[in-house]
């Protein structure tokens, strides 16, 4: 994982209306890259919504949200048409940016252990270095907090 202040990982995934999205293209830019466990889970849609709702508030300070999991090109757009979803999902099945980021790690779900996605999000900014991290996250207010820190135009 990127320290805060240094390059972000030079990474590209294919997003739910199979286009190729490349980190490097949106440089300029403030970009938040946030991982969610799966699509269409409680928890997971209220964060993508939460996302959503407050887009426009993110575009207007230049900012992309980028969303990422395991889970399959055709479900991240299943999930995106199904909950509206302005920004890209990056399917992410061989866990290269979850693994740049260092967001698998060991779960316990109804006492049996798994790998799996801890929720995780990171602030890049215009010039490419990690600008925050948020790690463990709890979703309610989340999104607002990742807004707050990205600076007003």
């Amino acid at each position: 994982m990127p320290d805060i202040g240094k390059k972000a990982p030079a990474l590209s995934g294919t997003t739910g209306d199979g286009s190729t999205l490349k980190l490097a293209d949106l440089k300029g830019q403030w970009i938040v890259v946030y991982f969610y466990p799966k699509d269409a889970t409680p928890g997971c849609t209220n964060e993508a919504k939460d996302f959503r709702d407050l887009y426009a508030k993110f575009k207007k300070r230049n900012a992309e949200v980028i969303g990422i999991s395991r889970d399959s090109v055709k479900s991240h757009a299943n999930f995106a048409t199904k909950q509206e979803l302005p920004f890209p999902l990056v399917s992410d099945a061989d866990e290269t940016w979850c693994k740049a980021f260092d967001v698998i790690h060991e779960k316990v779900l109804y006492g049996k252990r798994h790998m799996g996605i801890v929720r995780s999000t990171f602030l890049i900014d215009p010039d490419g270095k990690l600008a925050a991290e948020w790690l463990g996250v709890k979703v309610p207010g989340h999104a607002q907090a990742v807004l707050d820190a990205i600076p007003a135009k």
